[in-house]
């Protein structure tokens, strides 16, 4: 029996526990990708469930369906381009009012949709209670209780979607905007009509909605209408008498439209039963949110979660190290010495084997943002840091991908489509790498752990305290040279603390920790290979000559090194460096491939005692080189990321700011360190 197929579209605004009902539906059967076009991730989930594949499609979190920022333009174009069979729009009930207000331009779109109304335990404490079957009734849809944490109601809402996708029906349009501007509405609506290709597209309804809202997007869609003058001329004529009518922009007359039904709707539905206690969230606020304390409380917080990253991750990285270094001695002794010995234990072994060695501080350091996440603590932080952003030209907003740039950059990038001012857009990409992700972490820690071993959690926490520093001053500059104006007012809701389920937190671990461990096998392994290549051909004639010397990277490192001397980097250094332009934990890959670790002349050492032992090596030099990768040039992967958000123009203006930053830096750093004595 062939089972049947729903294209479900997950949607809702952020902080509504989206992600995890989408985990509760779909479990672990899940893939990540990329819109068409755009770097905005795409998450899809599948469910088998009563004789139906339902592909679960997860939409970007968006508080409307204008199209203000590319979030917004995503979800819009998948719904009328994609045309799923249902939308399921998960609603925060503990703020319903807000959250209706994208449910119903869901409804504008003329698509089927089911409200989940999620976190039902928390409305609970909060004395809400809410009559989903009246609120059904007067919004002409159907409402189902969810609590995605534990799992409840899913079942139930699965099976709204189906009874709603089996009826074929089209849902009664609720919303009405009150004479006059019905009156506009349907003149629009007529016109738009008369073109039935178009009209099998774009629903006219909310074509017409949508033109006298000053929609740009749907003044674009226009263009392949073939009456899109004369319908532009109307929209334009109809707003001016909109706007003289109501003595207001038009824009806000159809939000007032669309909040004065939902809050006529909410008043008969929703009660709201008084409280005689603080809740949680309120007594924690006070603590944390304080004017005086809140971003002292914040750093501190910080400096824990490294603290505590480096102390429990230390054991399992050196067992990983030990594990590596037995394993290229094994090797080195069972296969011939040769090509291939020395491609498996050169190459492989010491290359990939170098980075794997990190993945229990990665594991740790996303476990802890994880939970800072999933409790609302971070967007909590976000207001913190918004007056402190604001003295230096960014916006509040900001703060939530440069957060997010911790982990890995390219999220982080696609995370400031959020912001709604291009300039505001431009600026937080430009400054997000600054940000220390996580394969920028494993040459941090192989270099403070070889050169400043005591101090190690406390020199890595500085290089990223440098970074934040970095960002904000750049983006400084940045607002009052190429990207002069005002930054745009930051307004963000605060979702409620809540406790972070361990299903929750591992899912974010175990997604974010693959992608790095995929992007070792399939990026690194290769890489380090190709620089066992060149690190190895062509062989030397004369023996007495270091092979590595005069290798293919050999040379080109030399070429380079009167460039990269004044940083007090040597040609091996520099190869290093170049090779992190592709991937930053390709670093130490090289330098274990180019320090030959464990081989069967070096089968016992590990990569940061060669480095000890190699006389170019210093704690200043060590320093320098982690801040030249903190600064310089971010991996490819980041770069296309930003090119699709930002346009190649302004990346390249930021490749030449931070190689002119990062030199200029580093540079005056060596030379006055070198003339103290600092670390020689």
């Amino acid at each position: 029996m062939v089972k049947k197929i729903i294209k479900l579209a997950l949607a809702g605004n952020p902080n509504t526990g989206k992600t995890t009902l989408f985990n509760a539906i779909t479990g672990a059967r899940q893939k990540v990708g990329n819109y068409p076009g755009v770097t905005v991730e795409k998450r899809e989930g599948f469910r088998s469930y009563k004789g139906y594949d339902i592909h679960v499609y997860d939409l970007p979190g968006i508080y409307s369906l204008t199209a203000y920022s590319i979030d917004e333009i995503v979800a819009r174009d998948f719904i009328i381009n994609e045309k799923p069979d249902i939308v399921v729009d998960v609603l925060d009930a503990t703020n319903i009012e807000r959250n209706l207000y994208l449910c119903v331009q869901f409804q504008e779109l003329n698509v089927p949709v089911v409200g989940a109304l999620n976190l039902m335990d928390e409305a609970r404490e909060r004395g809400i209670v809410i009559d989903e079957a009246h609120l059904s009734r007067l919004m002409k849809m159907p409402f189902l209780k969810t609590i995605g944490t534990l799992g409840d109601g899913v079942e139930a809402l699965l099976d709204k979607v189906i009874d709603v996708v089996e009826k074929k029906a089209p849902l009664p349009y609720a919303v009405s905007y009150g004479h006059e501007v019905e009156e506009d509405v349907n003149a629009l609506t007529q016109i738009i009509a008369k073109d039935l290709s178009f009209q099998q597209k774009y629903p006219p309804h909310w074509c017409a909605v949508k033109l006298l809202e000053k929609d740009a997007r749907a003044d674009e869609v226009l263009t392949s209408h073939a009456f899109a003058s004369e319908i532009r001329a109307l929209a334009l004529k109809r707003i001016a008498r909109m706007e003289a009518h109501f003595g207001r922009d038009a824009s806000v007359i159809v939000a007032e439209q669309r909040y004065g039904y939902i809050h006529g709707a909410v008043a008969e539905a929703v009660v709201r039963q008084p409280l005689d206690k603080e809740t949680v969230t309120d007594v924690v606020d006070k603590v944390l949110m304080d004017r005086v304390f809140g971003l002292p409380i914040f750093l501190g917080i910080l400096w824990i979660v490294f603290q505590l990253t480096f102390k429990f991750g230390e054991y399992p990285m050196h067992a990983l190290e030990s594990f590596f270094a037995w394993m290229g001695a094994v090797l080195s002794v069972l296969l011939p010495q040769g090509m291939l010995s020395s491609l498996v234990v050169d190459g492989v072994v010491a290359g990939v084997g170098g980075v794997f060695s990190f993945v229990p501080l990665i594991v740790l350091l996303f476990m802890f943002i994880s939970i800072l996440e999933d409790t609302g603590y971070m967007a909590r932080a976000a207001f913190i840091m918004d007056k402190f952003l604001h003295i230096f030209g960014l916006h509040g907003q900001s703060f939530l991908p440069m957060i997010i740039g911790f982990g890995c950059s390219v999220p982080a990038v696609m995370a400031a489509r959020t912001l709604k001012s291009p300039r505001d857009r431009i600026i937080t990409v430009m400054v997000t790498p600054f940000m220390s992700c996580g394969a920028k972490l494993p040459v941090y820690v192989l270099l403070a752990g070889a050169f400043f071993p005591d101090r190690a959690g406390d020199i890595v926490l500085l290089i990223y305290v440098i970074g934040v520093m970095l960002a904000l001053i750049s983006s400084w500059i940045f607002r009052v040279t190429v990207l002069r104006g005002d930054s745009t007012p930051f307004v963000m809701e605060l979702p409620p603390y809540r406790m972070p389920t361990f299903r929750g937190i591992l899912w974010h671990v175990q997604d974010k920790t693959w992608r790095y461990v995929k992007k070792a096998g399939l990026v690194l392994l290769p890489a380090s290979i190709l620089i066992w290549a060149v690190t190895s051909f062509p062989t030397s004639v004369d023996h007495t000559q270091d092979v590595i010397s005069v290798s293919y990277a050999g040379r080109a490192g030399k070429a380079i090194e009167p460039l990269i001397a004044p940083l007090g980097f040597d040609w091996k250094i520099g190869v290093s460096a170049v090779t992190g332009f592709a991937a930053k934990e390709m670093v130490v890959s090289t330098l274990g491939v180019l320090y030959k670790v464990g081989d069967h002349e070096n089968k016992d050492a590990s990569l940061r005692q060669a480095l000890r032992n190699d006389p170019v090596f210093n704690p200043l030099v060590a320093f320098v080189l982690m801040l030249f990768m903190l600064i310089v040039v971010p991996c490819f992967a980041s770069l296309a990321a930003m090119n699709a958000e930002i346009g190649w123009k302004w990346v390249l203006f930021a490749i030449c700011y931070w190689f002119v930053l990062a030199w200029s830096l580093c540079c005056l750093i060596y030379q006055t360190g070198k003339f103290f004595g600092w670390g020689l």
